[in-house]
């Protein structure tokens, strides 16, 4: 199995690398583009073996201890066969 964790900025908290992002892509004639949000990916190889329901606790107890700070970040994953 594998797992796709991603994290990134809460709403309310200020993305000063996305806005940069979006300026630049605006400079560049992509000015259809309306907001940047910027993030970490992370891809996690589980052991063989480990059930559903075991993979999904690991992993989301990794993403709020390990990978998200969770004052300022949030997550979402995504497990694969």
């Amino acid at each position: 199995m594998k797992a796709h964790v991603y994290v990134t900025l809460k709403t309310s908290v200020l993305d000063p690398q996305g806005q940069t992002i979006q300026n630049a892509l605006h400079k560049i004639g992509f000015a259809d583009i309306t907001a940047v949000r910027q993030g970490k990916y992370f891809a996690l190889s589980l052991a063989d073996g480990l059930t559903a329901d075991a993979a999904k606790a690991m992993v989301e107890r990794i993403a709020r201890e390990v990978l998200t700070n969770v004052v300022i970040e949030e997550f979402t994953y995504r497990i694969e066969e």
